[in-house]
């Protein structure tokens, strides 16, 4: 069994040791993280990966046990819209739609949370820094995104971002991510909207 002692690493360097020892060869892996946001990616990648994981807390340690049981279970992205291929990926850094006065960017933000389904190709959709507070303040953002998730869109939420918020339990729809998955993403995507 190969150890990895992750405590003190943010993501996504403790996936990135994941990944090393998952290319080694490693078949079983006993994983040590300290935050919440480090549990899910980790336990999120080599689940994708073909190993089956438990997860025990420990005095605010997660010691993630990992034993491959299968294939790798992560294929190339799934593409929504058309059958072109295309993948189109929207990048939301705040919880509102614009500068000037944060109550329109708010209903802004709502409506244009509440409109993507009409977008042809809508592949994912990431919450960094300040977007992060869409995926745990109840309301219509919330709503909103929570219908993407159900149509089959992916939402990845920046672990960090909700580790800085204090929000990583408020947490109601998406993915807890890493930067590791967020740039590889960008790189994926063959069109990326900032609103």
């Amino acid at each position: 069994m190969k150890d990895l002692d992750c405590r003190g690493l943010a993501c996504p360097q403790p996936v990135i040791r994941c990944r090393e020892a998952v290319a080694a060869g490693a078949a079983a892996l006993s994983v040590k993280v300290d935050n919440l946001a480090a549990r899910e990616n980790v336990l999120r990648y080599l689940g994708n990966n073909g190993f089956t994981c438990s997860c025990e807390e420990q005095d605010g340690i997660f010691h993630i046990r990992a034993t491959r049981t299968g294939s790798t279970t992560a294929t190339a992205p799934e593409t929504g819209g058309d059958d072109t291929g295309a993948r189109t990926l929207v990048l939301i850094t705040t919880p509102t739609l614009g500068r000037g006065d944060d109550t329109l960017g708010q209903r802004l933000m709502e409506t244009f949370l509440g409109t993507l389904p009409e977008m042809r190709n809508l592949w994912r959709v990431v919450l960094l820094n300040g977007g992060v507070r869409l995926s745990a303040t109840p309301g219509p953002a919330l709503d909103a995104l929570k219908k993407l998730a159900e149509s089959g869109v992916s939402i990845l939420v920046c672990g960090t971002c909700l580790a800085h918020y204090g929000l990583a339990e408020a947490k109601e729809v998406g993915e807890t991510s890493n930067m590791l998955d967020i740039v590889s993403s960008l790189d994926l995507a063959e069109k990326v909207i900032r609103p």
